[in-house]
């Protein structure tokens, strides 16, 4: 219970350096077509996009694909856990439950903020693509950046909720890729 208080200490003290920036970067959902596009964006980060391309990656790869898809749709379940129990466990309200004058530009599917779970999954998933497959890493960033971006812009997330979630992301992904890539990739890539 000790450190729930200190992360809540930290989290209003945070809160208030960060909501004139997510003030300021939520206006945009004034704008019918900016709130069309993050709408899009935040439900196809929802997971959507990543079903697809976890599913299509086999067939976009023969040899690296099947191994790459079964690494993916596991660490993506790593993700949801480390991402599940640290907002749990930290505790941090959203900006526009914190700030009525952040407006709320989609539902969230979980009550706390802390950190980013839509960019914990985008990250993750965009650093096992620029381990395995550069090319389609590059054709996926457009994604991951709008998915990281809208979190703010709809007024999910406070910044350093997204910057958390792409660091946890970014690790998880990369420790993945360099501890076990190459085994799934010998053991269910097909030969060609």
């Amino acid at each position: 219970m000790a450190s729930t208080s200190k992360a809540s200490r930290f989290f209003e003290l945070a809160d208030q350096r960060e909501v004139a920036f997510c003030q300021s970067i939520n206006r945009a959902v004034r704008f019918r077509a900016a709130l069309g596009y993050f709408r899009l964006v935040s439900r196809l980060g929802d997971g959507w996009f990543w079903y697809v391309l976890i599913l299509s990656t086999p067939f976009l790869y023969p040899v690296s694909g099947p191994g790459l898809a079964l690494l993916m749709a596991l660490t993506g379940l790593t993700c949801t856990l480390a991402y599940k129990l640290l907002k749990r466990w930290l505790i941090r309200e959203r900006p526009f439950i914190s700030f009525p004058a952040i407006n709320c530009g989609t539902p969230p599917l979980d009550r706390y903020s802390f950190p980013s779970g839509h960019t914990l999954h985008a990250v993750c998933f965009q650093m096992m693509l620029a381990l395995a497959e550069p090319t389609l890493a590059l054709l996926v960033l457009p994604f991951t950046l709008s998915v990281a971006a809208s979190r703010v812009i709809l007024g999910l997330h406070y910044p350093s909720d997204v910057l958390a979630g792409a660091l946890i992301g970014g690790l998880i992904g990369y420790a993945a890729m360099k501890l076990v890539f190459a085994d799934f990739v010998m053991l269910f890539g097909s030969s060609v």
